[in-house]
């Protein structure tokens, strides 16, 4: 039971159902038949917890920050889920460049 809503909460198990039938249709976007969807896979909390790890890494959170809130035990461990993109990295080396650095002043 929730303290603050009394309303019973959803099982680990029970949300993780609901996300990924809720999430067919943006992991499939060219079915629209419900009985394709059906046989199709949507996204996972489990997936959901790695893209929120990336944006975070992205983002430039720091690795002990990203070890303590994802839990996990080592940095070998957190490095296969907290991977920023091509363009979090260009932005990254964009802005630590000396000579663009001295154009803007």
């Amino acid at each position: 039971m929730c303290k603050i809503t009394d309303r019973a909460r959803l099982s680990y198990r029970r949300a993780a159902e609901l996300f990924e039938a809720l999430t067919r249709p943006l992991a499939h976007p060219g079915i629209a038949d419900a009985a394709e969807l059906e046989l199709r896979g949507g996204w996972t909390l489990h997936q959901l917890r790695h893209t929120a790890l990336t944006h975070e890494a992205e983002d430039g959170t720091n690795m002990p920050t990203l070890l303590a809130r994802s839990r996990h035990a080592s940095v070998r461990s957190l490095e296969r889920y907290a991977r920023p993109g091509v363009d979090a990295v260009a932005d990254h080396v964009a802005g630590r460049d000396p000579a663009a650095r001295r154009r803007s002043i």
